[in-house]
């Protein structure tokens, strides 16, 4: 059996609690920026496409930390979704979801940790009813 590099999840197996996004920016390759490239953007490395960083706060209570990075790739950057009436935060729902595991090495102690990367990104649409043939 082969394992796949990227290891795909479901959206409710992650945010079990939802997600809210707080942001999209573009990924910076850091050896271009400091190489003074113009246009510093990392690329994917199997595709060639930009990157784009969609910062998101998880409310769930055992999370073991409030803000995740999930990745996306596309030539342009993801659309936020408007703010719901009433909320603070804009609730979205990831396609295509899938964890890179690898050993961080930046702290004195190397560690597991994991990236995430999405197809795509959506807002969370209205309620659907489960059986249309009831009233409600």
């Amino acid at each position: 059996m082969a394992v796949p590099r990227r290891i795909p999840v479901r959206f409710e197996d992650v945010f079990p609690h939802g997600a809210y996004v707080l942001g999209v920016e573009a990924a910076n390759d850091f050896d271009k920026v400091r190489a003074g490239v113009a246009d510093p953007q990392q690329r994917d490395k199997e595709t060639g496409a930009r990157v784009w960083t969609v910062r998101v706060l998880d409310p769930d209570p055992a999370a073991r930390q409030a803000e995740m990075k999930v990745k996306i790739l596309g030539e342009t950057a993801p659309l936020v979704p408007d703010a719901m009436p009433g909320m603070p935060f804009r609730p979205v729902l990831f396609d295509g979801l899938s964890v890179l595991p690898y050993v961080d090495t930046n702290s004195s102690k190397p560690r597991q940790a994991f990236s995430l990367r999405a197809v795509s990104m959506r807002p969370v649409g209205p309620a659907r009813r489960t059986n249309p043939g009831v009233a409600a």
